[in-house]
């Protein structure tokens, strides 16, 4: 029996619940390792003056210290998206451009004697004048942060589809909205580490960490080591503690540790502390949109025209501006909007660069697209719901080419949102909000709609070039996945795949996959998902990112053992006197489906391929491998018209909630949360229920907590986790999950991707219940009791100063 879309255990979990992870630091390591520590700057924005080793250089156990010389004779600066003479350096050169980048890495006996020696190391800084703020960056008198770019706007474009000029001028209202996106980061529990080796005789380099991918950054990384690919061996572990897209930002510390193992002559580990990770690993862009809405006197929006103003911190790290371009081609979401001008402006900040963090650019997009609809159902006097209705992709348009060019592939918005209203009580929510208002409670509830991307289109990011620019650098397209299942000599099946988990159930999915492919219990499938560049198949799309598991990598899986399947078929047709196309694979049995009960034992079969390769029919390949490689063929270069389909596949998310504010404190209290989804087809519904908690968690946090905070200097003030919170499991609800799937034909399963659309729909949902429960036009997130409590007050009165006889 199949276990395909049933919500069986996790195989991750015994070895997990025991205390058997094996995570980066646990690794072993060669003996002679060194244990690196890194010194950062203090400043924001300062000149390197000059930096003194020798006192660190002669204490004791002590094996090497690395600064900027060392990266400049050794390796080149990061490539960049961009046409822009910007250089990143893995360590420091000549100037810092944020408090927290590497200046010195010390390599020793062990960590404690290298934290001792970074203070011992005399850094001379000449601190310049910092800028944190995106729009003062812009202006004439800004600090330069890279004088050979001469500006601190690294890339600016415009877009135009269809005739949004001529639906604002016919439009019978405009609406229009300012919001600003804060920088947040998903702090997952284990921090960035890795070990890193350097083989002289060769001249190459061997790392072995929990980086997630892309593996776009593999050739970034071996250019910035300078040597070739196959010279540049980067390997994964076990097992990960978490990511949220945040671990891709260790890239930049491979190749500075890879460094470091050449000079010290010998491997070296880094293991991130908390302190370091909040500071320096990575941040979600902030964002400050305007938007505006051509809307007709129904509530209908004809165009929109959107200012995204991306501030990517001190430098434009790889792969950004992804987050910035990552939902161009559905930058008008769920909605039937036939008309959109786009601004794209990319600045740089004296602030941590950023990167990729869950739902990278949704949670940006829809906090401005959604509050938009809830502004345009308050100015026009509309049911915000009925404004969402009246705009969506009706069922009879799918596939559905958005505006900006991406392919809607399947769904039935309009039916899913009454699904989800009736199945959610909505209207029993409204009553609720009614009577919480007679008592003069502030209540208030939201709504939200998002298409979430999937497996993204490698050539996505190549959109913030022109086209003249795209075609004197050739086409980029697709996103391949590779996946193998081989049989061994006693027939059983192993699988591998070119994800790269932190923690989802990648495992048990493929077990669950490739059974239900070959007949076989999960149980039967051994599932080995460490990476190794040097031996398994990869393409630059490999990794874990972009929710491209279920869609790509498990519907690759499952080609790859339709292989294996057909060619065992072949073989049991001969014994069974039966055509291979009438061949069933059964509960570890193979049978013909007229004569079930004249069956083979799986195992006796596949082990003939290794036994006895004289006796398999023609065509059937011995010590039976397949390796299958997919990729989206509706997934093409941008066109001469900017026009990109940024994704194969666009999962739907309807949501609303009602909150009550406190009108003493400001406190938000989430009363209910509903969430309904169409994801596909649910390959384990238990999987995909817990990848929908976990979104919402980190959303939660947005929404009322979390902010990378700077003072104007530049100065870091979220360092420690009580100066950045994250919600406890006290802090986040149970929402009410609900699912109306309908299938992709876009994917090898009709699975579509999950995971990261409550990031992208729970912060302005909850948003636009606190707007709705106090008759705001205009919120900023995190929605701290502080802000809130100025709205409902006013802003507090400025502290006066203090007088000369106190």
């Amino acid at each position: 029996m199949s276990t395909l879309g049933t919500a069986i255990e996790r195989v991750e979990d015994a070895a997990l619940l025991m205390g058997r992870g094996r995570y980066i630091d646990d690794m072993p390591v060669a003996p002679g390792t060194g244990h690196a520590a890194i010194l950062r700057s203090p400043h924001a924005h300062a000149r390197l003056a000059g930096i003194d080793t020798a006192a660190a250089v002669a204490l004791p156990g002590v094996h090497a210290v690395v600064t900027g010389e060392d990266a400049r004779a050794w390796s080149t600066p990061f490539i960049v998206s961009v046409r822009q003479p910007m250089e990143h350096w893995c360590i420091a050169t000549d100037r810092v451009r944020y408090a927290g980048e590497p200046v010195a890495i010390v390599v020793a006996e062990d960590r404690y004697r290298a934290e001792d020696a970074l203070a011992l190391i005399d850094v001379r800084y000449e601190p310049l004048e910092a800028i944190v703020d995106p729009e003062a960056t812009l202006e004439a008198d800004a600090p330069v942060l890279h004088e050979a770019v001469g500006s601190n706007l690294i890339s600016e474009r415009m877009f135009r589809y269809g005739e949004p000029e001529a639906a604002f001028e016919a439009a019978v209202h405009t609406v229009a909205t300012t919001v600003r996106y804060p920088r947040n980061s998903c702090t997952p529990i284990e921090c960035l580490g890795l070990i890193a080796a350097y083989d002289p005789g060769e001249d190459a380099y061997d790392v072995l960490s929990h980086f997630q991918g892309p593996l776009t950054l593999h050739p970034v990384m071996a250019r910035a080591l300078k040597v070739p690919g196959p010279r540049f061996r980067l390997r994964s572990v076990p097992d990960s503690g978490g990511s949220f897209g945040v671990k891709q930002a260790v890239f930049p510390y491979i190749v500075a540790m890879a460094l470091a193992a050449r000079k010290a002559a010998r491997p070296v580990k880094w293991i991130e502390d908390r302190l370091e990770h909040l500071l320096a690993a990575n941040a979600a862009t902030n964002r400050v949109t305007r938007i505006e809405a051509a809307v007709d006197a129904d509530g209908r929006v004809t165009a929109l025209s959107l200012d995204q103003l991306e501030d990517c911190g001190a430098y434009l790290r790889a792969p950004e501006p992804a987050t910035l371009y990552r939902n161009h081609g559905n930058l008008t979401g769920p909605y039937g909007i036939p008309h959109l001008g786009v601004r794209n402006r990319v600045v740089v900040t004296n602030k941590t660069p950023t990167g990729l963090n869950r739902g990278f650019g949704g949670p940006q997009l829809y906090y401005a697209l959604e509050r938009l609809m809830q502004r345009i159902a308050a100015t026009l006097g509309l049911d915000p719901l009925e404004v969402i209705r009246r705009n969506l992709v009706p069922a009879d348009a799918m596939p559905y080419r958005a505006a900006a060019g991406a392919v809607l592939d399947a769904g039935d918005f309009p039916a899913t949102v009454n699904f989800g209203a009736a199945e959610g009580a909505l209207d029993a929510l409204r009553a609720k909000r009614d009577a919480a208002r007679a008592e003069g409670r502030l209540y208030g509830i939201g709504f939200a709609a998002a298409v979430e991307s999937s497996i993204s289109n490698m050539g996505y990011i190549t959109t913030v070039l022109s086209a003249e620019e795209r075609r004197k650098a050739g086409p980029k397209d697709g996103a391949v996945s590779h996946a193998t299942v081989a049989v061994d000599p006693l027939g059983a099946v192993t699988v591998t795949a070119d994800s790269i988990p932190q923690g989802q159930g990648h495992r048990t999915v493929l077990a669950q996959v490739v059974g239900d492919a070959l007949g076989l219990a999960p149980e039967q499938i051994t599932v080995a998902l460490e990476h190794d560049t040097q031996r398994d198949p990869w393409s630059i799309a490999a990794g874990n990112y972009s929710s491209r598991f279920s869609g790509a990598v498990a519907g690759t899986a499952h080609l790859a053992a339709v292989r294996v399947r057909e060619h065992l078929a072949r073989i049991a047709s001969q014994q069974l006197n039966a055509r291979p196309e009438d061949v069933r694979f059964e509960n570890g049995r193979i049978f013909a489906a007229g004569n079930p009960g004249n069956d083979l034992d799986f195992r006796r079969v596949a082990s003939l391929v290794h036994w006895s390769p004289g006796s398999l029919p023609e065509g059937v390949p011995p010590a039976l491998r397949e390796t299958a490689r997919w990729t989206p063929p509706q997934l093409t270069p941008p066109d001469d018209d900017d026009r990109i389909n940024n994704s194969a596949a666009y999962s739907f998310i309807f949501d609303f909630c009602g909150v009550e504010v406190d009108r003493a404190t400001g406190a938000v209290a989430i009363d209910r949360y509903v969430t309904t989804h169409d994801t596909g087809r649910r390959l384990n519904p238990a999987l995909v229920d817990g990848q929908i908690r976990g979104a919402f968690a980190h959303a939660v946090g947005a929404a009322f907590y979390e902010e990378l905070s700077y003072t104007e200097d530049g100065s870091f003030l979220s360092g420690t986790l009580a100066d950045y919170l994250v919600p406890t499991a006290c802090e986040v609800p149970d929402p009410l999950i609900l699912h109306r799937d309908i299938p992709t034909p876009a994917t090898p399963l009709g699975a579509k991707g999950v995971g990261e659309g409550n990031c992208m729909t729970t912060p302005v949902c909850l948003a636009n219940a606190v707007a709705d429960a106090l008759g705001a036009e205009s919120l900023d997130l995190p929605l701290t009791p502080a802000r809130i409590g100025a709205l409902i007050y006013g802003p507090e009165d400025a502290q006066p100063a203090a007088s000369d006889t106190e």
